[in-house]
C-alpha cells in the first residue's frame, strides 16, 4: 500500500507488523544521529571551545556545528518517519478488522468474495406466491456489488417488489450488506493510506540536502503535517480521564520509543497533563514553546501580542544560566495565558511549593519579568534552609484583570485545576513523604482557598496565604491541613487586605467606585474599624480566623506616604522585605518553628 487504491485482497493480507518493524529501524536511525549530535556538541565543539581561540578552531567549529545541526536534522525527520509509520499500521487495524469480520460472516452464509469485491450468492427455495396457487419456487443465486456510500441508498430488487408475482432472494440482502461492508472497509483503508503517504513523501529530503537554520524551520512544519495525520494515533491513546497517578504509571508503562514520539511530535498533548514526570513535561514544553510563539505571530491582534511577549520572556530565561535550575511545566494560550514555571525539580525535591498569583496577573512580559522572579527568590530562600526544595509559579486559570470584575468565579474555575496539579505533584514526586506548600498571593489566595475547601488541596502539608482580600472561609481550619499549618502574611499598608466586605456599608462600596482599591482602603478602613470581614470573607489575619500571622514588612501608607500597592508586591522578595522573604522560604522548607510570628489584627 504505497498511496495507490488497495485491493481487498491487499488488506487482507497485509502485515501492519511490517510497519511497526520498519519505523523501529528509523526510530534505531533516529537515536543514533541524536546520540551523534550530543557526542559531536560535548565531546568535540564544547572542547574546541574551551582549549582553543584560533582561527581555524573557529573554523572547526563551524563545520561542528553544521554537522550538529545535520544530525539534529536526521534525528527529527527519521523520528517522524517513525511516528508516521506507527500510526498508519495503528489506523489501517480498523479497517482491516472490518473486512476480516464480512469475510467470515461470507464464508460462514457460503458465498463467495469475487476479486472485484463483488459477493456471488446461491439460489434460494421460497414460499410460493399464493394468488397463482404456488407452494414453493426457487429463485436464482447472483452478484452483489457493493457500496462505500454512506448513508447506503436502497438498491432495486432487494428490499423491494418491482413487479406482480416477483420473489426475492433472501441471500441477495445478506450478499448485499456484507459487500457493502467489504466496500466501505477498503474505502477506509485507501483514504488512510493516501493520507499518509502524502505526509511520507513531505518528509523526503533532497539528496545531498545542506542543514541550515532555515531547514531546521521547516521541520516545524513537517511535525505539524504528522501531528495532524497521526492525531488519532496520538490523542485518542491519551489517559485524559485517569487520575493523574494512573497518568503516572501510563506514561512509565510506554516503550522509550512511544515517549519520544509524544516528546517530538505532539509535545502539546502532554507538556501540561497532570502525572506525567516533570522532565518530560520541561522538554515537551520546550519543544512547543517555538510552535506556539510562531502560531500567535500568525495570528496577530493585541491578545497575542500580550501573551508573546510573555513567551519571549520565557524562551529567554529558559536559555540562561541560573542557579536554580527551570522547569517549563505548562504554557498555553486559552484565556489571558497559561504557564508553570518550576525553580528545582519538583520530582526530586523533598519540599515543594506551588505559588498561585493574583489580582491582574496574565501571560505577558510582567509576568515573565516579575512573577516567576518570585518563585526564583522563594526557591532560593528555601534552598538555604534546606537544598532539597523547589518552588513552582502556576498560572493555570485565569485571574480576574481589575478589581472591580473581580468576583468568586474565576477562583472556582481555577481551583478544580489547581487541584489536579498538586495530586500530579505527589504522583509524580520520587521522595517517601515530600512536604507540599500550597501559596496563595491576593486574588491567588481565594483560588487557594476555594481548592481547599473543594474536598481539600492534594498532598498539601501547608497553606500560605499573602496579600490576602479571604479565602471565602471562615476559619483557617476549614482549610483541611490543620489551622497550625496556615500561615499569613499580611501588611498593614497592603490596600487588598483592607478591602471592606460586600456586606460593610455602603461607604465601603462608594470608594470603591470613586477611587478603586486605594478608595475602598481609606473608606473601608473607617467603616471597617474592629470588623474582621474582607472582600470575600474573614481576614485571614484576624484573631477569629485562627491561621499563624507571620512577620512582615508592612511598607509604605498608600495614601499618606505615596505607597500605593508597593506594600502588596514586595512579600517574596528580599530586598524589600527580608523578614516575609525569609518567614516563607522556612516554612516551604519544612521549618516553621522558625519563623518570627506576629500578632493578629
Amino acid at each position: 500500500m504505497t498511496g495507490t487504491v488497495p485491493t481487498w485482497q491487499q488488506l487482507r493480507d497485509l502485515k501492519r507488523a511490517e510497519f511497526e518493524d520498519a519505523g523501529d529501524g528509523w526510530h534505531e536511525v533516529s537515536g543514533r544521529a541524536e546520540a551523534d549530535r550530543v557526542r559531536t556538541d560535548k565531546a568535540m565543539t564544547a572542547k574546541l571551545r574551551e582549549t582553543q581561540d584560533s582561527e581555524s578552531a573557529k573554523s572547526a567549529v563551524t563545520r561542528l556545528e553544521r554537522l550538529s545541526r545535520n544530525f539534529q536534522y536526521l534525528h527529527t525527520e527519521c523520528g517522524l518517519i517513525r511516528t508516521t509509520l506507527n500510526s498508519l499500521a495503528s489506523e489501517l487495524a480498523e479497517p482491516q478488522r472490518q473486512l476480516t469480520q464480512a469475510l467470515e460472516d461470507a464464508e460462514r452464509l457460503k458465498f463467495t468474495v469475487l476479486a472485484d469485491a463483488s459477493v456471488s450468492y446461491p439460489p434460494a427455495v421460497v414460499c410460493g406466491d399464493p394468488l397463482i396457487g404456488e407452494k414453493e419456487k426457487k429463485v436464482p443465486g447472483g452478484t452483489a456489488q457493493g457500496s462505500a456510500r454512506l448513508p447506503l441508498e436502497p438498491h432495486p430488487g432487494l428490499n423491494g417488489r418491482p413487479g406482480f408475482g416477483y420473489i426475492s432472494n433472501p441471500n441477495a440482502t445478506m450478499a448485499q450488506e456484507i459487500a457493502d461492508r467489504i466496500a466501505r472497509a477498503v474505502r477506509s483503508a485507501a483514504e488512510i493510506d493516501a493520507r499518509y503517504a502524502r505526509v511520507l513523501r513531505g518528509l523526503k529530503a533532497a539528496e545531498g540536502l545542506d542543514v541550515t537554520e532555515a531547514t531546521l524551520k521547516d521541520v516545524a512544519g513537517d511535525t505539524a503535517a504528522v501531528r495532524r495525520t497521526a492525531r488519532v494515533y496520538l490523542e485518542d491513546a491519551l489517559p485524559y480521564d485517569a487520575s493523574p497517578a494512573g497518568r503516572k504509571e501510563w506514561w512509565d508503562a510506554l516503550s522509550a520509543e512511544q515517549r519520544r514520539e509524544y516528546l517530538d511530535v505532539a509535545p502539546d498533548l502532554i507538556g501540561s497533563l497532570d502525572g506525567i514526570p516533570s522532565l518530560a513535561r520541561d522538554e515537551a514544553n520546550r519543544n512547543y514553546l517555538p510552535v506556539l510563539i510562531d502560531s500567535l505571530e500568525k495570528q496577530g491582534g493585541e491578545d497575542a501580542q500580550t501573551k508573546l511577549g510573555g513567551l519571549r520572556k520565557i524562551e529567554e530565561k529558559l536559555g540562561e544560566q541560573t542557579r536554580v535550575p527551570m522547569y517549563l511545566l505548562g504554557i498555553g494560550d486559552e484565556g489571558n495565558g497559561r504557564a508553570i514555571v518550576a525553580y528545582g525539580n519538583p520530582d526530586t525535591a523533598k519540599n515543594v511549593s506551588a505559588y498561585v498569583p493574583g489580582l491582574g496577573t496574565k501571560l505577558d512580559d510582567s509576568f515573565a519579568g516579575g512573577t516567576l522572579q518570585r518563585a526564583m527568590d522563594t526557591a532560593k530562600g528555601a534552598r538555604r534552609h534546606d537544598p532539597s526544595s523547589a518552588s513552582i509559579v502556576w498560572l493555570g486559570y485565569d485571574a480576574p484583570q481589575s478589581v472591580d470584575v473581580m468576583s468568586k468565579g474565576d477562583a472556582e474555575r481555577g481551583a478544580p485545576a489547581y487541584n489536579e496539579f498538586m495530586n500530579g505533584l505527589g504522583a509524580t514526586n520520587e521522595n517517601k513523604d515530600p512536604h507540599i506548600t500550597a501559596i496563595g498571593h491576593s486574588y491567588g489566595s481565594l483560588t487557594v482557598g476555594t481548592a481547599a475547601q473543594q474536598g481539600g488541596i492534594p498532598h498539601a502539608d501547608d497553606i500560605i496565604l499573602l496579600g490576602s482580600p479571604g479565602t471565602g472561609a471562615d476559619k483557617a481550619e476549614d482549610l483541611g491541613v490543620g489551622k497550625d499549618h496556615v500561615y499569613v502574611g499580611a501588611a498593614d499598608n497592603d490596600p487588598v487586605t483592607q478591602l471592606p466586605s460586600k456586606q460593610q456599608s455602603a461607604a465601603g462600596f462608594a470608594g470603591l467606585l470613586a477611587g478603586g482599591p486605594l478608595g475602598a482602603y481609606v473608606v473601608g478602613d473607617i467603616a471597617d474599624r474592629g470588623d474582621d470581614d474582607l472582600y470575600f470573607g474573614k481576614d485571614p489575619a484576624s484573631e477569629a480566623f485562627g491561621a499563624t500571622r507571620f512577620e512582615v514588612d508592612h511598607g509604605a501608607h498608600p495614601i499618606l506616604d505615596g505607597g500605593g500597592f508597593d506594600a502588596h508586591s514586595q512579600y517574596f522578595t528580599p530586598e524589600k522585605d527580608k523578614e516575609s522573604a525569609n518567614n516563607i522560604a522556612l516554612i516551604v522548607a519544612g521549618q516553621p518553628e522558625r519563623i518570627k510570628t506576629e500578632e493578629w489584627r
